[in-house]
């Protein structure tokens, strides 16, 4: 009995190392830091609130995301996809601007994946409510304040930025826009 019982510990221990070894090994850590740099004059667009690098801060930069799931939890922030937006220069999908009516959102460098998800639509979930976006563009986790990333600082790496168009979807009063809670997958 007594070797029963030590044998079924050790199993339970052995398994509980293993899963323990899996998550770590699904979990996204920091891939480095960039130095911001303060921006020209008038150069850092602040529409949505966006924010400007900072000279002398330290920005965390990510290769990965975390793990895409049925519901995979995010921060949804608001971004314009339209020409002379925060957004900056036209979508990497496809080399074009979009209408801020226009359901559409940049992922996360790892969500993003190479532009594998370009194109197509995801399913976002908040406020009890339901929008079909489709991914346009990449916010970029690995770079960031220079003039091709609108002297923007790296997004994290868990970031839905999204248009207007999926804000009013989801029932949000536009006070309360800027960053939320969601979960998200692909359609």
């Amino acid at each position: 009995m007594r070797k029963n019982v030590m044998t079924g510990a050790l199993l339970l221990l052995l398994l509980l190392a293993a899963s323990s070894t899996e998550a770590r090994l699904r979990s996204c850590k920091p891939s480095g830091k960039i130095m911001g740099k303060k921006p020209p004059p008038g150069q850092c667009n602040q529409e949505n609130n966006s924010d400007c690098c900072q000279a002398g801060e330290l920005y965390t930069t990510y290769k990965c995301s975390p793990a895409v799931s049925g519901t995979t939890k995010a921060v949804l922030t608001i971004n314009s996809f339209e020409k002379g937006g925060d957004g900056g220069g036209p979508s990497e999908c496809d080399n074009k601007y979009h209408s801020d009516n226009t359901p559409v959102v940049a992922l996360s460098t790892g969500w993003y994946n190479g532009g594998s998800r370009c194109l197509k639509n995801i399913i976002i979930n908040a406020n009890g409510r339901s929008v079909t976006a489709k991914v346009v563009d990449e916010c970029d986790s690995t770079m960031g304040c220079d003039k091709d990333h609108d002297y923007q600082p790296p997004c994290p790496n868990n970031i839905v930025d999204a248009s207007k168009a999926v804000w009013k979807a989801l029932g949000v009063p536009e006070d309360d826009w800027g960053e939320l809670d969601i979960t998200w997958s692909d359609a």
